[in-house]
């Protein structure tokens, strides 16, 4: 029983690579979010894909019998939690949408990498980067 739970050397190296991986696309993603004077930055959101990963990788390693995509589905509503502590309304303005789905597109990131899906975790940082610059509101000139 207690050698299920042992894992190769050479899968101790890919989780290494795994969680290196995640935190790397976070700090990415957190770049910007920083550049972008957000509240959401560098720290918040490595951490947020780092964690994901690392959940991602416990329920595919940690658990013999447990249904795996449970610990995904937690995922998903507890970071959709964390997004939502951004989000401020004032008057009819709201803001911190955008940072809100940032967290939780970064999440998934961190569960695309724990999973091993390497192309669609590059793929999904690119483009959440791609959206994130391309698609910045105008800043209004400094005179």
């Amino acid at each position: 029983m207690d050698d299920l739970f042992k894992l190769t050397t050479a899968q101790e190296i890919e989780i290494a690579v795994r969680l290196l991986l995640a935190a790397e696309f976070g700090l990415a993603v957190g770049y910007e979010r920083r550049s972008a004077d957000k509240p959401a930055g560098l720290r918040t959101l490595s951490l947020v894909c780092l964690g994901s990963a690392m959940f991602t990788i416990i329920s595919a390693f940690g658990f013999e019998t447990a249904d795996q995509s449970r610990v995904a589905a937690q995922i998903v509503t507890g970071v959709g939690f964390l997004g939502a502590g951004t989000i401020l309304r004032s008057g009819v303005t709201i803001s911190g949408l955008t940072t809100a789905a940032t967290i939780w597109a970064t999440a998934a990131i961190g569960m695309a990498v724990g999973s091993g899906l390497y192309i669609a975790s590059v793929s999904g940082t690119v483009l959440i980067l791609v959206i994130l610059y391309l698609f910045a509101p105008a800043r209004p000139k400094e005179e």
